[in-house]
């Protein structure tokens, strides 16, 4: 029978092929990887665009948010300028988490995020942001423009997280994660992102 239209021959890469957002960089597409409902800990493989197990979570504390990454992006020299001691960049797309009111337990799909700030983290000398946004329309959140307007403890957990998710795995690199910053800085994170990736794949 063959396809009904050529935008159904192939699924897009979640990092090349999706957009990265109605109005980047304050409202950009969040491909999501985790929910703070996994116990195993997923990644995109970067070569075929599907989802891979990483492995099992390794403590006992689960993401506080829904966690993925903003099509588009990469964290390369731009970015790691923009991170104290870091000597470069992750070389990954920007990581993203979002905040949203109802829970959403699936993974792999794609929802608009509005920035509003972000946490500085510093792994093996690599900078590796985790932006830190709000699902756009989602009524509990949707007057909240920065990270300082969130409640302190919702911030703490995802500090809390990161800071410990590799502590059962003694041969990593620590992770070094310094104050919290504001939307202004988070998006010009994700400017500069945008800009490696140009720079990177010439897009």
């Amino acid at each position: 029978m063959g396809f009904p239209s050529p935008f159904y021959k192939w699924r897009p890469h979640p990092w090349h092929g999706l957009d990265v957002g109605p109005n980047p960089p304050s409202v950009v597409n969040a491909y999501i990887e985790l929910t703070p409902f996994d116990r195993v800990k997923y990644e995109l493989d970067k070569k075929t665009g599907y989802l891979q197990v990483d492995r099992p979570n390794r403590t006992s504390s689960f993401c506080p948010t829904l966690y993925g990454f903003i099509p588009k992006t990469y964290c390369g020299s731009r970015v790691r300028s923009l991170m104290p001691g870091a000597k470069t960049g992750d070389h990954d797309p920007l990581d993203i988490c979002v905040i949203s009111e109802r829970p959403i337990n699936v993974a792999e799909v794609i929802l608009k995020a509005r920035i509003v700030g972000g946490l500085p983290m510093l792994d093996n000398e690599e900078a590796d942001d985790k932006i830190i946004a709000v699902l756009v329309s989602d009524a509990m959140w949707e007057r909240v423009e920065d990270v300082s307007e969130l409640p302190e403890v919702m911030v703490n957990r995802l500090r809390h997280y990161f800071s410990t998710y590799k502590m059962l795995t003694p041969g990593d690199p620590k992770v070094a994660i310094d104050s919290v910053y504001g939307r202004e800085h988070a998006e010009q994170v994700v400017q500069a992102a945008l800009a490696d990736y140009s720079e990177e794949f010439g897009e």
